[in-house]
């Protein structure tokens, strides 16, 4: 223990750098376990907290003796709050109706003194040489100026070391307080006039239009061409922007550079397509049914001085405000990867860049937000971080803060994700520019995200058409009196000497004259517009037939590469589990539903084309069928078969995603968006989990192209069946899909063949490039994964193509006695086969499993009714409940196919709320009713 001595020099020694060093290593071991140190020191920190950061300590300086250390401590506190509050007490917001908390960093609060201050050398405070502070006084008094001006940081939640000097070192050099020139300032002047100009031609010109004015955050303009810029010349090549509807517009025109004759005849219902520039530096997109101009996208492309283009897109978005954020982050994550070669693609980090633009009340209030940022350091979805922009006007629609979260800040689900954050006044765009600059050089050192807090107000109410002031009175009796940014900048201008009153006058002039000139160029209104909304023809009609059979001297090449391990060490009941699959090639062995899918990946490798696969446990499989990824049980290290396979051409990925369902589908659909050549496959952990994603499947997968003419391959595994695991383990909700289902957007598939499984994932990958590419949703099992009638011999992998449906052959072969059909669709359709096994004398029977639910095979069911001149009833068999499952999307197209003699009948569970009965014996009892009425002749 200290001697009693050794104490008294504690509270009187004199203090240097060093000794706060040595102070400060005691402190972080008090910190860890107070039992470490001794009575004394335990004590001492317990009344005075922490020394302060240990820094380098001019010697010229001397020490302080005879200073109290206590004020030491006190000093070094105050510091740190200052880092750690400013924020509370800086000039963030631009309407000043929120008091500031300004006690955490007064003297008075620490109890010091000026004079105490000034007997501080500046550098136990402050780590930077700053020419004009000499004291410890005018280090706290420039700490105050840095953290509480109308540009604020929280950054005390990073937990890494390196990452928080680099951002308090950053803050305190003064690089975010540097006067930008004259050019600069000007610039940014006319960039805010075109974004007030803008809106104020639309507000008068389109009296009462929706367009959901940018104004009160019109310097997220300058702010997104800045990190832009940044982005450009560091070499990236696309830059992805997600965002909502709020400003929509404004970004449009001037960042994307959508032309205003367009957005204007937008407006007037006039035609717009025709104004499309021929040089195609901006591309929009369009479906054959459209959207409103607040939602659609756009891209532009940039050139450099090198020639070589950046692309710049503006993704489509729904009112889902917030859905848009994840599909932004799967764009980019397409655009760094190289996915030429067999392994894992070579990620390039600053070759793609996303920026997230949120609104406040949506930051906190969705989910997804948390869900995408859960994602961004995830070696599977990480995009060497995503800039994240709130568009914090303050309310959401009629709903102030107060009543919007639990938070101080909109911006705070970051700081569970160690993010940093910038809050900044919109009314100050110089600082907005300082804020963009410093958000992508910390993303570029770090490849991680950061959140710039935009905080300004709504001009108007949630759309022009509403009034605030019914609502949110008090608010509103401030922005009326408001001056905009664009008048405060100027005034600010003029009052530097940097122009004339006369010269900002002409300028504004300038742009009115140029959007005057845009509006009066776009074609009058159409009195007649064209009501037909067709998709195209090749999206109409049939998918031509594909060959998607593989040679056997193929498959059993690729088998064996399949199979060769080298020195690994695979578990060893699973290394005998996977050389089964070299029966079906030396045996009578047959291929079940892993082994098939396994086999159709690495033909299409073999092919050319990369593969990605992403959900809660693929790699293995819930069910312990795939092992795409093998882990040596002696050093736990990892190998992909897949990546090993001679004359592969491309890339492959499995990756087990986060518990999170709604994000990754969003992920993987922009991926697949931005790389159409890539077979992209999500697959869920149990299909009923795709519940979680179904804005994604309603809002981007079902409709995107009838909307915004985007396309998708998207590949869906929903595993489905009920073996009386409960109301959450059986449905893949099918009914869902088929409800969305029309206009050939995607098919829906429920298969009972593994050889019908490698097809069908042959046939999406031979389709992605083509105009007929289309989403594809599979309900695929669970109890049927190894079972003997689901598995195949090789040859039907060899031969053949897929089928829409499948008869089974035991069956329907005497025409005339045939008096009953049987239709299903999935599981339900092998327990049929073993059902009417049992039973004798079934000449009058046959059943049909129908695999390819939509497009409906209405064609080959209308064959297959033909044969039968005695028949007097369809039956349709389904596990699901009557207003579940197929069976409301299959009725009306099975009555239109039979006969007027011919009934059409259900048979099943009756219309339930719930999907499945959760007691198995329950459930084994009502399946056996189902399957009896089946197969038992009336």
């Amino acid at each position: 223990m200290r001697k009693q001595s050794e104490q008294q020099d504690l509270n009187h020694m004199s203090f240097s750098g060093p000794n706060l060093g040595y102070m400060m290593e005691m402190y972080d071991l008090y910190l860890e376990n107070p039992s470490q140190l001794d009575e004394e020191l335990q004590a001492y920190f317990k009344q005075n907290g922490s020394p302060a950061p240990e820094k380098e300590q001019d010697s010229s300086k001397g020490t302080i003796e005879g200073t109290d250390y206590s004020k030491v401590i006190a000093s070094v506190q105050l510091a740190d709050a200052i880092r750690t509050y400013g924020h509370l007490a800086a000039d963030i917001n631009p309407l000043n109706d929120r008091e500031k908390d300004t006690n955490r960093i007064e003297l008075d609060t620490y109890n010091l003194t000026k004079e105490d201050l000034e007997k501080i050398p500046e550098n136990i405070l402050i780590t930077n040489s700053v020419p004009e502070v000499t004291t410890g006084y005018e280090a706290i008094q420039y700490l105050k100026k840095m953290y509480t001006q109308s540009i604020a940081f929280e950054y005390a939640h990073v937990h890494n070391k390196e990452e928080k000097a680099w951002l308090k070192n950053y803050i305190e050099s003064g690089k975010l307080d540097e006067t930008i020139n004259k050019e600069k300032k000007e610039s940014l002047l006319n960039r805010l006039i075109q974004v007030e100009g803008f809106e104020n031609f639309v507000h008068k010109t389109f009296v009462g239009q929706k367009r959901f004015s940018i104004e009160g955050l019109d310097s997220m303009v300058p702010l997104l061409d800045e990190i832009i810029q940044a982005a450009v010349e560091k070499g990236a090549e696309s830059i992805n922007i997600g965002m909502a509807h709020r400003g929509r517009l404004n970004v449009l025109a001037h960042v994307l550079e959508k032309p205003y004759e367009m957005i204007f005849a937008e407006f007037q219902h006039s035609p717009s397509k025709d104004l499309i520039p021929s040089e195609g530096s901006i591309g929009i997109t369009y479906g054959w049914t459209g959207d409103v101009k607040y939602h659609l996208g756009a891209d532009r492309n940039v050139k450099k001085e090198n020639s070589v283009k950046t692309r710049i897109t503006l993704a489509n978005n729904p009112s889902h405000l917030e859905v848009v954020s994840p599909i932004v982050a799967g764009y980019t994550r397409a655009a760094q990867e190289d996915r030429s070669n067999p392994g894992y693609p070579e990620l390039k980090k600053e070759s793609s860049l996303a920026i997230m633009i949120h609104g406040d009340a949506a930051f906190p209030g969705q989910g997804i937000v948390a869900e995408t940022l859960n994602m961004s350091q995830l070696r599977g979805y990480h995009t060497g971080g995503s800039i994240h922009v709130i568009a914090n006007n303050m309310i959401g629609f009629t709903t102030e803060s107060f009543d919007s979260r639990s938070t101080q800040y909109a911006s705070d689900t970051a700081k569970g994700f160690e993010v940093p954050i910038i809050h900044v006044n919109a009314d100050d765009p110089e600082a907005c520019i300082a804020a963009a600059i410093m958000a992508y050089e910390y993303r570029s050192k770090f490849g991680k995200d950061f959140v710039i807090d935009l905080i300004g107000y709504r001009r108007f109410g949630h759309n022009e058409m509403d009034e605030p002031m019914v609502t949110n009175p008090k608010m509103y009796t401030i922005v009326n009196k408001h001056d905009n940014v664009r008048k405060l900048y100027e005034k600010q201008l003029v009052e530097e000497g940097l122009l004339s009153a006369d010269e900002a006058a002409n300028m504004r002039e300038s742009n009115q004259e140029q959007l005057q000139k845009a509006y009066d160029s776009v074609p009058k209104s159409e009195k007649d517009p064209d009501a037909v909304m067709d998709p195209p023809e090749k999206v109409v009609n049939p998918l031509d037939e594909i060959t998607t059979s593989v040679g056997m001297d193929q498959l059993r090449q690729l088998n064996e590469d399949l199979l060769n391990w080298k020195d690994f060490n695979v578990f060893k009941k699973l290394e005998k589990i996977l050389n089964r699959r070299q029966d079906p090639f030396t045996k009578e062995g047959k291929v079940d539903w892993a082994h098939a899918e396994t086999l159709a990946f690495g033909a299409i490798l073999q092919d050319g084309i990369p593969i990605r696969l992403t959900g809660q446990d693929s790699q293995r499989g819930t069910f312990a069928h795939r092992h795409l990824v093998l882990h040596d049980e002696k050093t736990g290290d990892e190998i992909t078969p897949l990546h090993h396979i001679n004359g592969a051409k491309a890339s492959f990925v499995v990756y087990n995603s986060p518990l999170t369902e709604a994000a990754v589908v969003g992920y993987e659909y922009g991926y697949n968006v931005f790389s159409p050549e890539t077979l992209v496959l999500w697959e869920a952990q149990y299909g009923d989990f795709a519940n979680m994603a179904q804005v994604m499947f309603d809002q981007f997968v079902s409709s995107s192209r009838a909307k915004w003419g985007q396309k998708s391959g998207l590949v869906m595994l929903l595993p489905h069946g009920y073996e009386g695991q409960g109301p959450e383990h059986s449905s893949a909700r099918m009914e869902r899909f088929l409800t969305l289902a029309a206009e050939n957007n995607w098919t829906v598939a429920n298969l009972t063949s593994s050889a019908q499984y490698f097809h069908l994932l042959r046939r999406q990958a031979a389709i992605l490039k083509r105009e007929e590419i289309r989403p594809l949703v599979i309900m695929t099992p669970k109890s049927l994964l190894r079972h003997p009638q689901v598995s195949r011999n090789i040859n039907e992998f060899t031969e053949g193509t897929f089928k829409p449906l499948i008869e089974h052959d035991e069956y329907g072969q005497q025409h005339k006695k045939v008096e009953r059909l049987v239709f299903s669709s999935g599981k339900i359709g092998i327990d049929l086969i073993e059902k009417a096994a049992n039973e004798e004398n079934n000449d009058w029977l046959h059943l049909i499993r129908i695999e390819e639910i939509y497009p409906f095979p209405m064609e080959n069911v209308k064959e297959i009714i033909s044969r039968y001149p005695n028949l007097k009833e369809i039956k349709w068999v389904q596990e699901e409940p009557k207003n579940m499952g197929a069976w409301t999307f299959i009725e009306p197209r099975l009555i239109k196919s039979a006969p007027e003699h011919v009934s059409v009948e259900y048979i099943g569970r009756r219309r339930r709320s719930s999907p499945a009965e959760g007691d198995p014996t329950v459930h084994k009892k009502e399946q056996n009713r189902i399957l009896t009425n089946a197969v038992t002749k009336n």
